[in-house]
């Protein structure tokens, strides 16, 4: 019996005809396997399965998942995030769990430390957790700069806020209201990491990351099965100090309620792109 596999035209376009249909006929297709979205089992013979095929600039790594939690698509990563990746599932290494701030490539509206001689990357740090939104907990990341950010060659103090509404952010005057989509963007969730805030669409080849994780970072098993219901995530950003790292969601929520409080809170709501 064939397994129950579903292939999409993007990545049957990326393995090729041959590869594909050997997958269909049960030649190369796993029984057994770890669901890379919600990670738990999963069996090609006994449940739909999505093919989910992540691709680096050099190497391309084919996974599964139940087709209840993402259908079949092309993940597109950086090469050392799925370096990192294999090894990990290799056995190989281990990731840290801890979040750190990471380097921004700029978007259109470039990004620059204010003060600097020349332009350079601004570093933003994300904060990953619940929000309660209408009486349902909605996964949220909470984006926040190290320093003052301005556009190369502004004498301005702070542009951080002003930069985002031009790429699409929306201010946020309340947190009891889901922040308005935002179209363009996406949040790549890959192999249950957090990889990447992206721009240019989901699941889009010519997407870049606006944002990007040294190394993939953890989410709790509550902030993954949340994303993995709706499909979307509540995106927040603020200038520096505003929100701090906060030890609990509770805290978390009382930074984000003073900074909308203040004006100082926009935001969006963006797709998944991945896992």
């Amino acid at each position: 019996m064939p397994p129950l596999l579903d292939v999409s035209d993007e990545v049957r376009a990326e393995i090729g005809d041959a590869e594909a249909d050997r997958l269909l006929a049960g030649e190369n297709a796993p029984g057994p396997y770890d669901c890379t979205s919600c990670r738990t089992p999963g069996d090609t013979t006994q449940q739909r399965t999505s093919t989910v095929l992540f691709v680096g600039e050099e190497t391309a790594v084919l996974a599964f998942a139940h087709a209840a939690c993402i259908p079949s698509q092309v993940v597109p990563v950086s090469e050392e995030q799925l370096q990192v990746a294999v090894r990990s599932i290799q056995g190989e290494t281990s990731i840290s769990e801890q979040p750190a701030p990471a380097a921004v490539p700029p978007p259109a509206s470039p990004l620059a430390s204010t003060g600097a001689p020349v332009p350079r990357q601004a570093v933003l740090g994300i904060t990953c957790g619940l929000v309660l939104c209408q009486d349902n907990l909605h996964p949220a990341l909470v984006v926040e700069p190290t320093g003052p950010v301005g556009r190369p060659g502004s004498t301005a103090d702070d542009e951080f806020l002003l930069l985002l509404s031009e790429e699409g952010f929306h201010p946020i005057m309340s947190l009891e209201t889901p922040p308005p989509a935002l179209g363009g963007w996406s949040v790549l969730l890959a192999m249950g990491k957090l990889h990447a805030v992206l721009q240019g669409g989901t699941n889009s080849q010519n997407s870049t990351a606006w944002w990007q994780a040294h190394q993939p970072l953890p989410v709790s098993d509550g902030w993954r099965a949340a994303a993995n219901r709706t499909n979307e995530v509540f995106v927040y950003a603020a200038p520096v100090g505003t929100i701090g790292r906060q030890p609990r969601e509770d805290l978390m929520r009382e930074a984000l309620d003073r900074a909308a409080a203040k004006g100082l809170l926009v935001g969006g709501t963006m797709p998944l792109a991945g896992t």
